[in-house]
């Protein structure tokens, strides 16, 4: 597996400092990585088509995205820190297999769906700067994923610098473009008054709202506010989500003074003069150097690539949540950001290629309309999950914060019905469609309508099945067989009927005065990142695995028995584990993936012996 995976981010971030202002800051940082995906190509579509059409009367628009971006990451937040679980994960645990898949289903298609956007972007910003071919851009987008990569060997804290520096960059390029512009102030503040000029406005809406409330980014953030350590006592967590919220408000904030730049730079330079058609970044760009000379195109195209670079984190780390949290399917690290980027990148070779370059924009604009109708999905049980007072104890929501929840939710599920309703109008009044694509089309709007009331209603008609979380099979252990002796021993188990086997050839080893260390590493996404911080439910249920064992070795009379767990990357934590605890001799049972199959979903035993001058015995 490679190095530069996941793993080695390893955001080992302690909250607790004397200082109440360190105290606070070290909790900030997630935000700015979710808040990130709020500034990518997709949402500048949306912005400059906005405000181009409809001058600023799509501002408050934009506000009210922030607003419901805003509570919806604080409850995605909140779930994190209370039940140490992400929502992908929670989902598992509360509805059933069939539903799972296809809620799975729907946050891959978000973020296949994010990633276009910012492959897009890429590929746009670079066409601008350097005139390169928009399909080789699109080929170039995929090597920012081994930027990623590099950026995540020097820990959590310096990839939050680099994507906030990031952001600073695009908010600088649009303060000096807006200053460039001079928009008219008291014509910005009547953009606040909620209006929607006719149907074509309503698209572009629920675009922004799309483009603003991520639902990929629910699944992230509750993810990453495990990178902090904290006390499991009601005062540390309550402290945690209070910080957390703070940190949310400063990041998102900046998201939307940025968003808003760049629909008021459309509104003042666009709408004014009156270029009501411009809904495409090359478009803007030309059109800059016209109004405002030859350095704010510059400053566009800039901020663009910096805007795809950044919000590239987003994707690839939800992607790996995602994936983990349903499925129980782990994927080394650095193949599951290269499928990511494919999915993003096939679509838009193909397309770019049979339409040409001139459908890019609509590309765009079209993926944000997807990504808000793919909201409702995580939305609803997110606010479920939330609002459950058994497993969220007294930090559940309380009824005035549900109710606002769900009026949210039912907001954009309405703007988003009412969307579809128009189109497929459309459709069905077209002579040249087909009956049977319109049978089709009816047939999956319905279904998704049902399957949406259906998540609506699961929860509340059938009580929280009992958690199942079994992350591996877990043979009976059976009695040890008598088949020499070292001071320290140590035995790798990965939970599998390889362990028997192991634990049979233990008198051999072992004397009576003999110290056994039982090693398991936790390879869950929250382990790969956090490292030694990880607190999320696989760390528990693995520790609790290794005390049964470690009971279980007790009873055959083996007293002197630890545990130790690791993180991550078996290839770089077990070593480390056997340094550390200066064993004589490793007991391992034999890996079982060969090829292919090894790469993908672990590493070969043969590469801890190139790590360790330990004898090792793989059964």
């Amino acid at each position: 597996m490679s190095k530069k995976s996941l793993q080695e981010v390893h955001a080992t971030i302690s909250t607790e400092n004397p200082k109440k202002w360190k105290k606070i800051l070290s909790f900030f940082g997630p935000a700015y990585l979710v808040a990130v995906g709020y500034l990518d190509p997709g949402n500048w579509a949306t912005d400059i088509a906005g405000g181009s059409k409809f001058g600023y009367a799509l501002i408050w628009v934009l506000l009210m995205s922030n607003i419901m971006a805003l509570l919806l990451q604080a409850l995605s937040a909140r779930l994190g820190i209370v039940r140490g679980l992400d929502l992908a994960q929670t989902n598992r645990e509360y509805y059933p297999k069939w539903m799972n898949y296809i809620l799975y289903s729907f946050a891959e298609i978000a973020i296949a769906a994010t990633d276009l956007a910012e492959v897009l972007g890429m590929a746009i910003g670079l066409q601008l700067l350097f005139g390169l071919d928009l399909i080789w851009g699109v080929w170039l987008a995929a090597l920012d994923t081994l930027i990623l990569l590099v950026l995540q060997r020097f820990g959590m804290r310096k990839m939050e610098a680099f994507i906030i520096s990031l952001v600073a960059i695009i908010g600088g390029c649009f303060l000096m473009e807006m200053f460039l512009a001079k928009p008219d102030l008291i014509e910005v503040s009547k953009g606040f008054k909620p209006t929607l000029p006719n149907t074509e406005a309503l698209y572009i809406a629920i675009g922004i709202i799309g483009a603003t409330v991520m639902p990929h980014n629910l699944y992230l953030h509750s993810a990453l506010v495990q990178t902090r350590k904290i006390k499991r006592d009601h005062a540390s967590i309550k402290r945690a989500i209070k910080y957390n919220f703070y940190d949310s408000l400063i990041a998102l904030n900046m998201a939307f003074f940025v968003n808003a730049a760049i629909l008021v730079l459309a509104a003042s330079t666009f709408y004014k003069a009156g270029l009501h058609d411009v809904s495409g970044l090359h478009d803007a760009y030309k059109m800059l150097s016209d109004l405002l000379g030859p350095l704010s195109p510059f400053l566009f195209a800039v901020a663009l690539i910096a805007a795809g670079q950044s919000s590239t984190v987003t994707g690839t780390l939800a992607g790996q949540i995602v994936m983990e949290g349903y499925l129980h399917f782990r994927m080394n690290p650095a193949l599951r950001r290269l499928l990511t980027r494919m999915l993003a990148i096939i679509p838009a070779v193909v397309v770019i290629s049979i339409l040409g370059e001139n459908s890019v924009d609509e590309m765009l604009i079209f993926s944000q309309v997807l990504l808000s109708m793919q909201l409702g999905f995580a939305i609803i049980p997110l606010i479920h999950f939330v609002s459950d007072k058994e497993k969220m104890g007294t930090f559940a929501i309380k009824l005035p914060v549900k109710i606002i929840s769900w009026i949210i939710c039912i907001i954009i599920i309405i703007l988003n019905i009412k969307l579809i309703y128009d189109e497929e109008i459309n459709v069905y009044a077209n002579e040249n469609v087909s009956l049977a694509v319109k049978i089709l089309l009816g047939t999956v709007s319905l279904s998704l309508l049902l399957f949406l009331i259906s998540i609506v209603l699961y929860p509340w008609i059938k009580k929280t099945k009992k958690l199942n979380f079994n992350i591996h099979h877990l043979p009976p252990q059976k009695s040890i067989k008598q088949i020499h002796s070292f001071k320290v021993i140590g035995i790798a188990l990965d939970f599998s009927t390889g362990d028997q086997r192991v634990l049979d050839y233990l008198p051999i080893f072992a004397g009576t005065n003999s110290l056994i260390l039982l090693f398991h590493v936790t390879e869950s996404a929250s382990a790969n990142y956090n490292g030694k911080m990880a607190d999320d439910f696989e760390v528990k249920f693995d520790q609790n695995k290794l005390d049964e064992y470690k009971n279980f070795l007790i009873k055959e009379g083996y007293t002197n028995v630890e545990t130790k767990l690791g993180f991550g990357n078996p290839a770089v934590s077990l070593p480390q584990l056997i340094t550390e605890n200066k064993i004589d001799v490793l007991l391992m049972a034999k890996h079982e993936y060969k090829g292919i199959a090894d790469f993908t979903f672990g590493v070969m035993t043969n590469r801890l012996s190139n790590k360790t001058n330990v004898p090792i015995l793989v059964v």
